[in-house]
């Protein structure tokens, strides 16, 4: 089950279906199975306060992602904020949605065992977002 949350009241995902069938797709091609993914969505300040809290530093961050997965039944809670989303989409010229969406995959490709720690790691896990970006327009 994919569920979404909203810690903030002024947000709220429009055709979140779409979204939820697209990270099944991606957990179906992968080979795994949809556990409990908890997807909430926060301000800045909330998720800072979590990154201070349960990792320890002390800096912005867009996504958070705490992996609770069992073999291959994938669950996990995802922490994202929607003013980071909205101010990368702004830097890097893209919609705000396709943003969203590539954060929302980036996490779940963490769960699914990528890493972006090392160089190589990082442009692999780079390419399986364009992927699923791709596959998903």
């Amino acid at each position: 089950m994919i569920n979404f949350f909203y810690e903030i009241p002024d947000f709220h995902i429009k055709k979140g279906s779409s979204l939820i069938n697209e990270i099944c797709i991606l957990l179906n091609n992968e080979g795994m199975y949809i556990g409990n993914i908890n997807y909430i969505f926060c301000n800045d300040n909330f998720l800072l306060n979590m990154n201070q809290k349960h990792l320890g530093k002390n800096f912005y961050t867009d996504v958070l992602a705490f992996d609770y997965s069992i073999n291959k039944y994938i669950s996990g809670d995802i922490f994202i904020s929607v003013d980071r989303v909205s101010e990368n989409s702004k830097k890097w010229d893209q919609f705000f949605m396709y943003e969203l969406k590539r954060v929302m995959i980036h996490a779940v490709l963490h769960f699914l065992g990528y890493d972006d720690h090392h160089h190589i790691d990082k442009e692999i896990m780079k390419k399986k977002e364009e992927f699923y970006l791709n596959l998903f327009q």
